[in-house]
């Protein structure tokens, strides 16, 4: 509830919203001696979504996140250098991956992992780098280190929350796996197929790699250009129906080593094709257009989860824990909110859901009500009322201001009539 009504994970934010009916160090106390287990709770939480809404199958979608941080955090958990996709700079913040499963009724989170890059491979790279525009010989520069098992890389994060979900849940028939072009690689796209009784996985190829059809071995952006494609008219995410410009054809990727369904495809506003990739021959060229519109369904998510459920809000926990642990909660929050009584009715009825934003402001004025409510049902209202108006002037005092030089010295801003020769001198 705290989380929902501040939209931040801090006890002291808690304490206020609650006006000090739990206070911020039993609060910090409990968030961490707290003899949960964090990890079933949230595959219970999982649970208890797919149970309510009664979902046997969908479709995972995987995507990563980045959150800025502070300059020096020491103690953040994997706070890391990380590139900047506006400006083309770089921050320092923490990587996060997730894993959500699409269904008919509800897009839920089932999955998260923190990504860090191995700091001995990441200074060895820089000292490469160096070696390099010194003119060292390969020979005779250092070799790289072999990869520590205790940063694995984003597809490797990916592949564990698949196997974790589908060892937590059998139950649920996965149909397809949706990513974005980092996880484009074959040994990715064919163990993901694999964890899922091979499953079909959509991806997304370069322009630049190559593939090899009836012979021939070409660029994709070449092997489309002789196959322009036509236009066909696609449903986006079972909603509006648009006209895109597709071709398709089922051929070698040199990088794959095996047969891949390729797909290009172009929205009349674009200037230029996406080239999709599949596992799955079997498959409709429609079919895999379709199915790759849902992967913006994550987006959707992240950027939901990012303003309105607290974590997104720079929250503070430290170490491991702190971070995992706050992380968690505030997915909880999105589960919470799947089985707010109003979305559950929505969603039931086949109706369209609630917005995030809304139904966390909803639920800020059933809270506000909700102590009204208690107020007006006291013995003595009036009494109640009073205690509470000092608890509020406590909990929210007034802090002085250095934006103004109210009671401050300015200083003497006028000039001096005896040095008015020696201004004269300089000007001459």
């Amino acid at each position: 509830m705290g989380v929902l009504l501040t939209n931040t994970v801090c006890w002291a934010a808690f304490e206020r919203a609650g006006l000090r009916v739990y206070r911020l160090g039993a609060l910090s106390w409990m968030f961490r001696h707290t003899k949960l287990v964090w990890e079933r709770l949230w595959e219970v939480s999982v649970a208890v979504v797919l149970e309510q809404y009664g979902v046997h199958e969908g479709i995972l979608a995987a995507d990563d996140s980045d959150q800025r941080r502070a300059k020096r955090t020491p103690r953040i958990h994997r706070a890391h250098k990380l590139c900047d996709k506006k400006t083309g700079g770089y921050f320092n913040g923490q990587a996060l991956v997730f894993l959500l499963l699409v269904t008919s009724t509800v897009t839920v989170p089932v999955g998260f992992r923190f990504s860090c890059p191995d700091p001995k491979q990441v200074a060895w790279r820089r000292e490469e780098q160096r070696w390099k525009r010194l003119n060292v010989a390969k020979a005779q520069r250092p070799p790289c280190p072999p990869a520590d098992s205790a940063y694995p890389g984003k597809a490797q994060l990916v592949l564990e929350l698949i196997q974790t979900f589908r060892q937590a849940h059998p139950q649920v028939r996965i149909k397809a796996m949706l990513a974005d072009a980092l996880y484009g690689t074959q040994a990715f796209m064919d163990q993901a197929s694999a964890l899922c009784s091979g499953i079909q996985t959509v991806s997304q190829l370069r322009g630049n790699q190559k593939v090899r059809f009836r012979g021939q071995e070409r660029p994709l952006t070449a092997f489309f250009s002789a196959y322009p494609g036509v236009t066909q008219r696609i449903r986006v995410r079972g909603g509006t129906e648009i006209e895109v410009i597709v071709s398709s054809a089922r051929g070698l990727v040199c990088a794959h080593g095996k047969k891949r369904f390729v797909v290009a495809l172009r929205d009349p506003c674009e200037t230029e094709f996406r080239d999709l990739v599949a596992t799955d021959l079997s498959w409709r060229t429609l079919d895999i257009v379709q199915v790759d519109t849902l992967r913006w369904l994550v987006e959707v998510f992240l950027e939901d989860w990012k303003l309105n459920e607290g974590w997104g809000q720079l929250a503070k926990q430290p170490d491991e824990e702190g971070a995992s642990r706050s992380l968690t909660l505030s997915l909880l929050l999105d589960h919470a909110l799947l089985l707010h009584p109003e979305q559950r009715t929505r969603l039931n009825h086949q109706a369209p859901a609630c917005t995030v934003g809304s139904l966390r402001h909803h639920c800020q004025s059933e809270a506000l009500m909700d102590m009204f409510r208690r107020l007006l049902a006291a013995e003595d209202p009036a009494a109640q009322f009073a205690q509470l108006t000092e608890t509020i002037k406590t909990l929210f005092p007034l802090a002085p201001s250095t934006k103004h030089m109210s009671g401050r010295d300015l200083g003497r801003q006028e000039l001096t009539p005896a040095l008015r020769y020696r201004a004269a001198d300089a000007c001459a």
